[in-house]
């Protein structure tokens, strides 16, 4: 059975994640970035944006000037990093062999799916799209960098699979600067040998690229020929969430703090679900306002995943801070000791086998 890789990335992560929480964004183009009064930059655009000239990294004035009819919005890294743990918590119901490729992509193995790889890239995207309302690309092939590149050259379906046989001739056209190890001073190295494409490469044989590059030179040979490593580096589960808020100054009314203390075990519950984590210790922090800090932690033998629960050990290490009539100006929660979900309490995966 030929090994498949599955590559999925939603483009301009930023923007879509944007449009995901505010569907009204969607009428114009959009940009994402720092302040503009402080020569803030661009750190992600919508496909229509970029259309009109927009590119990542530019200052977003200059980018409002390319492109009039965007819209503005500020940088939320909390969120972005919020939908990514969600995008993650879905391609892992693929295959436990995952891993991030940055917030908005990943690459999981699929080889052991019963689904032909057209339909399984389907599900994939229609999932993506119904539940996280993020419009993806996905590609499939049986080498990693393959993969990768046919999410890109999927088109409008946002599809592109590219079986074993195909990898050669699919890989045939593509510039030389779209392989692994191609930068551009390589590139202008290979043009002045008249190697300008993949299938250059491909056709001029190992030996002239060993001869003018080395070692170098027999990996970029052996990437044009469609091999490459197929490692996926599966991350284990972190070893600590946590959440924490910053308090009007010398917040003391022990009301508020609770209900303070409520959203941040929402939170963690939260994050440990899309996770699939429990956790057996639970740390309070605490920061009082002339600066000092103190953290208070209790460890269980039953592991904490429900909301009640942690919000009821929380209370219990709110209580034992020496707190008195001191102000506190930030509360935060981490979970640890964490371990998988027993299967009794998993979800129900959201691509079961065959499904």
């Amino acid at each position: 059975m030929s090994r498949r890789l599955l590559y999925a990335e939603v483009p301009g992560f930023y923007a879509a994640v944007e449009r995901a929480a505010n569907p009204g964004l969607a009428e114009r183009p959009l940009i994402v970035g720092g302040d503009p009064r402080k020569r803030g930059i661009v750190q992600s655009a919508s496909p229509d944006a970029l259309q009109r000239g927009v590119e990542e990294g530019m200052l977003v004035l200059d980018a409002l000037s390319r492109c009039p009819s965007a819209r503005a919005v500020r940088t939320d890294m909390a969120r972005y990093r919020e939908a990514s743990k969600r995008l993650r918590a879905s391609l892992r119901t693929l295959s436990e062999r995952l891993e991030s490729e940055g917030l908005g992509a990943a690459v999981a193995e699929v080889t052991a799916r019963p689904e032909a790889s057209q339909d399984l890239a389907q599900q994939v995207r229609a999932h993506l799209q119904r539940e996280l309302r993020l419009e993806s690309r996905v590609g499939v092939a049986p080498v990693r960098f393959v993969a990768q590149i046919a999410a890109r050259e999927a088109g409008a379906s946002g599809v592109r699979v590219v079986e074993p046989a195909e990898v050669v001739s699919f890989l045939a056209p593509l510039p030389a600067q779209r392989l692994p190890g191609v930068g551009p001073n390589t590139a202008e190295r290979l043009g002045a040998l008249g190697l300008r494409t993949a299938g250059d490469i491909a056709g001029a044989g190992r030996d002239l690229l060993e001869t003018n590059f080395g070692n170098h030179g027999l990996g970029i040979w052996a990437a044009a020929m469609g091999q490459g490593s197929d490692r996926i580096r599966t991350a284990s589960h972190p070893r600590t969430v946590s959440q924490e808020t910053t308090l009007p100054a010398g917040e003391r009314d022990r009301a508020a703090l609770s209900e303070v203390l409520s959203g941040l075990a929402e939170g963690l519950v939260h994050h440990l679900t899309l996770e699939g984590l429990v956790a057996k210790r639970l740390v309070l922090k605490v920061r009082f306002e002339d600066g000092e800090q103190i953290t208070r932690t209790r460890s269980r033998d039953t592991p904490l995943a429900e909301r009640p629960d942690v919000l009821r050990a929380a209370e219990e290490l709110l209580d034992r801070a020496p707190i008195g009539d001191r102000g506190l100006r930030l509360l935060g929660l981490s979970a640890t000791r964490l371990s998988p979900r027993e299967a009794a309490d998993a979800q129900l995966p959201l691509f079961p086998p065959g499904g």
